[in-house]
């Protein structure tokens, strides 16, 4: 499969949610999305990404957005995720990573010489036909949400 473009339309999923419902791409429709994957709850430095997103969601709710994390993790560790760190968005998980492939967000990774199938940081802008507008690979944390509000602006 070719690697997701901007233009492209964004792999649908249905995938169990923190708080036990089944959400979809799809129940997102006439919305657009922030589509994040990250590798795990409970990091340092996911719970520092998911921690910059529930401070700024009012902004990307004003812009008109949706945010919503994904992770290989079950949704138990997810709804403990969410209730320590006062989270107010989705959380999805995706345990046999079928939505991170598809995004191209599972990948081969690098750790101290060790090589290993994991997720790479991504967030994915969707627009509210399902049609991906701005894709992140690799995000780094400074300066991220400002480069993701700056890219929702320009939707208007």
């Amino acid at each position: 499969m070719s690697e997701l473009q901007p233009g492209m339309k964004a792999p649908g999923f249905t995938l169990q949610a923190d708080d036990g419902r089944t959400v979809s791409l799809d129940d997102f429709l006439g919305k657009k999305v922030v589509l994040y994957f990250y590798p795990q709850d409970m990091t340092p430095t996911c719970t520092e990404q998911a921690c910059q997103f529930r401070d700024r969601l009012a902004a990307f709710r004003a812009a008109g957005a949706e945010v919503v994390g994904i992770s290989p993790d079950p949704p138990a560790r997810h709804a403990r995720f969410r209730d320590k760190y006062g989270l107010t968005f989705p959380l999805l998980s995706d345990p046999d990573h079928a939505a991170a492939e598809a995004y191209g967000a599972w990948q081969l990774k690098k750790m101290y010489g060790r090589e290993y199938m994991g997720i790479v940081r991504s967030t994915f802008l969707i627009d509210e036909q399902g049609i991906i507008a701005a894709i992140w690979r690799n995000v780094r944390l400074k300066g991220h949400l400002d480069e993701v509000l700056a890219e929702l602006a320009k939707m208007e």
